[in-house]
């Protein structure tokens, strides 16, 4: 079991190294879909519970409260969410919008669209100019190996 995971301290270390640059870049591109109502008055991994009316979002790794401009790639049309809880757990996508930010970026009709994400605002002190979609990737990624 030990012998498994002596690869782990080395891995995390790493982080620690990536480029500035890396640490820097706050601006990704993929798909996102959104919570269907099915969902509404249900509580979320922050605890708070979903309203398909306000403008928040999931993701798998940034910090709950983490301020988010999504843009639709096919229309150009942005909403700001905030992140308050994990996903979306369906393959190949990148965020799950509620209905509301889904309707401000005009893509209820086809329930996914390519996205661009942009933080704004972190959701956590420690990362005062927010918490990169590179390093949350990077953490998503040493996640998965176990």
């Amino acid at each position: 079991m030990i012998r498994q995971n002596i690869w782990l301290t080395p891995a995390l270390a790493m982080l620690a190294f990536l480029p500035t640059a890396t640490l820097q870049a706050n601006v990704t591109d993929g798909v996102a879909s959104y919570y269907g109502d099915r969902f509404d008055g249900r509580r979320t991994a922050s605890g708070v519970r979903f309203d398909k009316d306000a403008l928040t979002a999931a993701h798998r790794t940034l910090e709950f409260g983490t301020r988010v401009t999504v843009t639709n790639k096919a229309n150009g049309r942005s909403v700001d969410v905030v992140i308050n809880d994990r996903g979306p757990f369906s393959g190949g996508r990148t965020i799950d919008l509620s209905k509301a930010a889904a309707r401000e970026i005009g893509m209820l009709g086809r329930g996914v669209a390519p996205v661009r994400l942009e933080v704004v605002d972190s959701g956590s002190p420690a990362w005062p100019a927010g918490k990169t979609i590179a390093l949350a990737e990077a953490e998503r990624v040493i996640m998965e190996l176990f």
